[in-house]
């Protein structure tokens, strides 16, 4: 009896063992790698298990692995740029070539607050992803998409690194402000200033402030997509009437952890000079002017070389990413160092991000997102300002120093001389400026699926940054009051912004061939901003020589010359309601409306909330049964309007605010104005999206018409002006418009397996113009001797915004040397528009074999160019007081009088036309090295090549702030921190 229970529970065992066997042998495990068809690995894609919930995307190597997939299952592959395919389970390895293609409608964007397919858009929305950024060392997250999307004009303000940029979307209508879109990473709204302290050294103007999207790691940046019309952008509201960038940053995979590595080590150079007079001609020019030289002209200096240097470069990053499919994680680290192309100027940047995903509960429907992203950069400045006089900034020095004269004497002492002649080398070394920005952007994202077409998410965020900066003029530089005392200033800052956004998103199919998606939002957003100043000349008989800075010991200072200020700003709240739905019926018709309501503590009281509504519609003409032709594989015809806002104004801008003095005193800085309101832009968009020959060719149209009105305007009713008079912010009648065409071809030319050649260009052609104007705005301020405070641009009614009026320049008079005028220079005429036509960009790449080649090109057409610098800096009278010239002024077929006065005029207005190569990169392709690396590429990068143009200043990239009042400029050159073309060797290699 009992051997026979003992038989019965052994086959029952058996049973049950053979049972699990057959069960375990049913599933297994599966990984393998994606690789499109020239063997280059494809992150992002994919990988899902038909008929089931199981999935995972390739990481960075193109590499995935699944759990319990199925023996003979089938795998789908689908993603950004990818053709969808479905591949058999052989084995637990599944490597697939898969077919890519250019304009990918199944490609994932980023637009408010969500996620969408390309192919259910109804706006304008470009997408540059991180395989396409520009190639080279960048320090902020706009440069990596310059001359990449149609209808965006991105200019370096300065070749300081780390200097700010400008960025326009669709044209300029800035009548104040920055004019620059509103930045969001990873849904968190940046401020869109920078914590750096703005100080003024003494003599010398006000240094350009910084880039405020420095304290990103371009590295860890994943994708950038560019809300460019109003059906897109209206979901943020008073924010977004200058476009909306959406910086996505890069997130862990599923699958084994991988270790990522990148080092690269370059040099920087100047790109163009300026040219003046070399020794020998300045010579042949003080005879040919008679002039008598102070000195015994044996020296053969140049004032550019004296404080320029090839600066190095060093950039190094570090990622770790990994998990499974309910816990993904990805930590980086970088450190770039990067000297700039003058003495003592540079930046050291250290960054770290860590995101990380979660699913939690048995049912998996909690979710919780976090992103940390610390970040510390350290500058050091050179006194290179945007409006110092008579004596100039350092550039304007070097250009004018004499090239005869030895920058040390005879003992090796640096030659300081009397008067207002500043020795470059001498003010370079006598100048010190250190600046530290420490920035933390973190964000918590718990979300939970209520069901699959129904999700809760709630984010909360903190983007707090402070600036710290110490600057300091040797006692014995020969400029103005600092001779003989001394200068030293410290300034500090702080920028907080807390955001909180709850959003409930729904996305189900609600009827046969009908899906439905619809968002509905509340967001809160705070920001306060503070900081303060202490600057002071020395004593009498100067600060002295102790061995320290004397920012160290600035209470050594003078009383009487100490100015000590801070500041608060009124805090800033907005308070948002906004909703959107989308209709798709069969992938055929499409139709999106959009609303947000915003509250916010910038507008008056009598318009404290404004409504901004959108609706955006597109006709999918390929799914029509009549519509049979094979060349053409997808075609979508697109349509929208709506409105957009901007309070790009001082919070506290419709309140009474006040200022108090140094010595006691109060006075009022702000009137109030109940009436004052957000600025109103008005906005249509007419697309089309097509993609011809097997998905070869895409093809993106845009027509757009925008009307800003409601002006944003300060006004100084007090005829004091600014020092001492209060500002009164008005909504001014008139309107700016811009309209124009945007031309993007994305083209695969050649792809054989060894071979293959791809061509992107665009272009956008733009016309703007103002109307409805009470009066002309002047702007545009030129800065020198003879020149300080003259305006050379004005808004004014029928011509395109920042237009230049000044006197109409015809020659010099031959038996004079006198320059001639239209009505004798007492008119002033229309001489040019400083905004493009046209702008342009063009990408290419080559590839044979592991070897492949890419460059990028960028231009604009149709912009005037004022060059302040030859005007004011190294214009003929300089040689008469012992400075030097421009080649082109000795050149000059007619002898210019000294007597000639320095004016303004069409004389100084150039061609600002160019096309410039803004990188080239080699790279060769390792592959797999040994069982340690997984992949590893080396490359040689270039930027800022060569550009061709007719512009005889230092780079017709240039946007020097030469503002009035809060009216910005647009297109003058002022010595500027010159341009740098940089060189990179670098290597990546994963593990």
């Amino acid at each position: 009896m009992l051997l026979a229970m003992m038989r019965k529970s052994a086959m029952l065992l058996l049973a049950v063992f053979g049972f699990t066997a057959i069960t375990l042998a049913q599933t297994q495990t599966v990984s393998g790698t994606v690789t499109d068809k020239k063997g280059e690995p494809l992150p992002g894609v994919t990988v899902t298990v038909k008929n089931t919930k199981i999935a995972t995307s390739t990481n960075s190597q193109g590499a995935y692995t699944l759990s319990n997939v199925p023996t003979g299952g089938i795998l789908v592959l689908s993603g950004v740029g990818v053709v969808t395919m479905q591949v058999n389970v052989s084995g637990p390895i599944v490597n697939s070539e898969v077919e890519t293609s250019v304009g990918n409608l199944n490609e994932v964007v980023v637009v408010g607050y969500g996620t969408s397919k390309r192919k259910d858009l109804t706006g304008a929305i470009s997408t540059v992803q991180a395989k396409d950024f520009n190639k080279g060392t960048f320090l902020a997250a706009d440069q990596l998409i310059q001359g990449k999307v149609a209808g965006v004009q991105m200019i370096n303000n300065s070749g300081q690194p780390g200097g700010a940029s400008t960025v326009k979307i669709r044209g300029n209508a800035t009548v104040t402000g920055s004019g620059q879109p509103l930045y969001i990473i990873d849904g968190v709204p940046l401020d869109g200033r920078s914590a750096r302290p703005g100080l003024s050294p003494s003599g010398l103007g006000d240094a350009p402030g910084g880039n405020p999207l420095n304290f990103l790691n371009p590295s860890d940046i994943a994708s950038i997509d560019v809300l460019k019309d109003a059906s897109a952008t209206a979901i943020y509201g008073t924010r977004a009437a200058y476009g909306v960038v959406l910086i996505t940053t890069k997130k862990g995979q599923s699958g084994a952890t991988k270790i990522e590595f990148g080092t690269s080590i370059g040099t920087s150079s100047i790109l163009r000079r300026i040219k003046v007079l070399d020794a020998n001609q300045y010579r042949q020019a003080l005879s040919y002017y008679g002039v008598s030289a102070a000195n015994d002209l044996k020296s053969d200096v140049n004032g550019l070389d004296a404080i320029l240097r090839n600066g190095m470069i060093q950039n190094h990053n570090v990622a770790i990413s990994g998990g499974n499919e309910n816990s993904k994680y990805r930590f980086s680290g970088s450190v770039l160092n990067q000297e700039g192309i003058v003495n003592k100027t540079g930046i050291k940047k250290y960054t770290a991000n860590f995101a990380g995903s979660f699913k939690m509960l048995e049912s998996k429907k909690l979710g919780l997102d976090i992103n940390i992203l610390p970040s510390l950069y350290e500058e050091d400045l050179a006194p290179i300002t945007n409006n110092a006089g008579s004596t100039g900034s350092l550039i304007g020095q070097a250009l004018q120093w004499n090239p005869t004269e030895a920058f040390r004497k005879a003992d090796g002492t640096l030659n300081v001389k009397a008067g207002d002649v500043i020795n470059p080398l001498a003010m370079s070394e006598a100048y010190n400026d250190k600046s530290r920005v420490t920035t933390l952007l973190a964000s918590i994202a718990p979300s939970y699926k209520f069901a699959n077409w129904l999700e809760y998410k709630m984010l909360y965020s903190i983007n707090y940054s402070a600036g710290n900066r110490r600057a300091s003029t040797q006692q014995f530089i020969n400029l103005g009051d600092v001779k003989d005392r001394g200068f030293a200033a410290i300034g500090q800052n702080e920028l907080t912004t807390q955001t909180t956004t709850h959003t409930l998103n729904f996305n189900k199919q609600v009827t046969s061939g009908l899906n439905m998606t619809a968002l509905a939002g509340y967001e809160y957003i705070k920001t306060t901003n503070k900081g303060s100043n202490t600057n002071a000349l020395g004593p009498t008989g100067g600060f002295g020589q102790y061995g320290l800075d004397y920012t160290n010991f600035i209470q050594f200072s003078n009383p009487g010359s100490r100015n000590i200020s801070s500041f608060v700003d009124p805090s800033f709240e907005l308070q948002s309601y906004f909703a959107r739905v989308g209709f798709n019926f069969k992938d055929r018709y499409l139709l999106t409306g959009t609303v947000r309501r915003d509250g916010s503590t910038r507008f008056g009281t009598n318009n404290k909330y404004g409504t901004f509504p959108a609706l955006s519609a597109a006709w999918v003409v390929t799914k029509e049964s009549f519509f049979q032709v094979s060349a053409i594989n997808s075609l979508k015809i697109r349509g929208g309007w709506g409105k957009t806002g901007n309070q790009d104004f001082p919070s506290g801008a419709s309140q009474a605010t006040y200022s108090f003095g140094n010595n006691g005193g109060l006075s009022q800085t702000n009137y109030p104005n109940p009436n004052l309101k957000w600025q109103n832009d008005r906005q249509y968009n007419i697309g089309l999206d097509a993609s011809i020959l097997n998905n070869k060719v895409a093809i993106t149209l845009d027509y757009f018409n925008k009307k800003t009105g409601d002006l944003l305007f300060p006004t100084f009713p007090d005829p004091a002006g600014p020092i001492g008079g209060a500002v009164l912010w008005q909504n001014l009648p008139g309107f700016v418009e811009n309209k124009g065409l945007e031309v993007a071809i994305n083209t695969t030319i050649i792809d054989k397996k060894d071979f293959s050649f791809d061509l992107g260009v665009n272009a956008t052609f733009l016309k703007n113009e103002v109307s409805g104007l009470p009066a002309p705005i002047p702007t545009g301020i030129l800065n020198g001797q003879g020149i300080t405070g003259t305006f050379v641009q004005t808004i004014r009614n029928g011509f395109p915004i920042n237009t230049f009026f000044t006197r109409e320049f015809l020659g010099l008079d031959k038996a004079t040397g006198q320059a001639l005028y239209t009505d004798g220079g007492s008119t002033f005429y229309p001489v040019g528009n400083p905004n493009p036509t046209t702008i342009l960009g063009l990408t290419a790449s080559f590839r044979y074999k592991k070897l492949s080649f890419t460059a990028n090109m960028n231009g604009a057409l149709g912009q005037s160019l004022y060059n302040n610098t030859l005007n004011n800096v190294i214009n003929v009278g300089s040689i008469n007081g012992g400075r030097n010239i421009a080649v082109s002024v000795y050149e000059s077929p007619v002898k210019e009088a000294f007597s000639n006065p320095v004016t303004a005029s069409s004389r100084f207005i150039e061609k600002g036309d160019y096309l410039k190569l803004a990188n080239a990169t080699f790279s060769y392709n390792v592959g797999k090295v040994g069982k340690v690396f997984q992949t590893a590429n080396v490359y040689v990068t270039g930027q800022n090549l060569f550009v061709i143009t007719k512009f005889s200043g230092f780079d017709p990239e240039v946007n020097v702030d030469k503002s009035n009042r809060g009216v910005p400029s647009v297109g003058i050159e002022y010595t500027p921190y010159p341009s740098a073309r940089i060189v990179t060797l670098g290597v990546n290699f994963s593990f």
